[in-house]
């Protein structure tokens, strides 16, 4: 085994596996959890399954088709729900920022009174241990973004803004681990890009001489937590673990 550093993940990024859950809702839809990333993009990459990508912005409400195959990506502020029209939808989620979401850029779409209450929102939000919970949290989020679709839907212009707000005032006490986690993640990985370019200009290639390979094998099914959108298989990626 090589004793060299292993290389970051590309972009300081993340990587998950998805199943997304099959209980259905009030609504009827077999689905996950409605939520909005504040500071970071998230992307699909569909392997399997067949469903929808429910998507609320200020361009009001979409549904995307989700096949195998289908690769979907949105922006910090999108409210998104996956939805479930056939066989459960396993997906590749590749995640801006890896680090940010799990340190709570992920707003969940509760009701007002959870939003502005933030120890009833830290208890409904607990990462679940069962499935119980799981569908409870994401039972209530449900019934908030189906608010939110409404009052978009009748030309209510202050519905998003107001979620927003409510949901920055929740998270405005991170923001500091946020920035921290950022410069020390993508930015630094983009500044090494910097480096290996200057260096490559000037014929220099010593950091190829410096390649490693990381890889890390894939979690067992008791491993899988119960993300928002389903269950999860998630990755250490972390670049002192070759």
């Amino acid at each position: 085994m090589s004793s060299r550093p292993a290389p970051a993940f590309p972009g300081g990024a993340a990587v998950s596996g998805l199943e997304v859950y099959d209980w259905p809702a009030e609504d009827g839809r077999r689905g996950g959890t409605p939520h909005v990333h504040l500071a970071c993009t998230e992307a699909y990459a569909v392997v399997a399954g067949e469903g929808e990508l429910h998507t609320l912005t200020a361009d009001g409400l979409r549904i995307t088709p989700l096949r195998p195959g289908t690769v979907a990506w949105f922006g910090p502020g999108t409210i998104h729900r996956t939805v479930n029209t056939g066989e459960a939808l396993h997906a590749v989620v590749v995640t801006q920022n890896g680090g940010l979401p799990e340190a709570g850029d992920a707003v969940l779409t509760f009701p007002p009174e959870f939003l502005d209450d933030p120890a009833a929102y830290a208890a409904a939000a607990e990462p679940p241990t069962g499935a119980g919970a799981a569908r409870y949290r994401r039972d209530l989020a449900v019934r908030g973004f189906r608010t939110l679709v409404h009052r978009v839907a009748a030309g209510d212009t202050e519905a998003l803004p107001a979620f927003y707000r409510r949901a920055l005032a929740l998270r405005a006490d991170r923001l500091g681990e946020w920035q921290t986690g950022w410069r020390n993640g993508p930015k630094a990985a983009a500044l090494r890009t910097g480096d290996q370019l200057a260096a490559l200009r000037d014929g220099r290639i010593d950091h190829l001489l410096e390649a490693a390979v990381a890889v890390r094998a894939a979690p067992t099914r008791a491993d899988r937590a119960y993300g928002l959108c389903g269950r999860l298989d998630v990755y250490d990626l972390e670049p002192a673990h070759p």
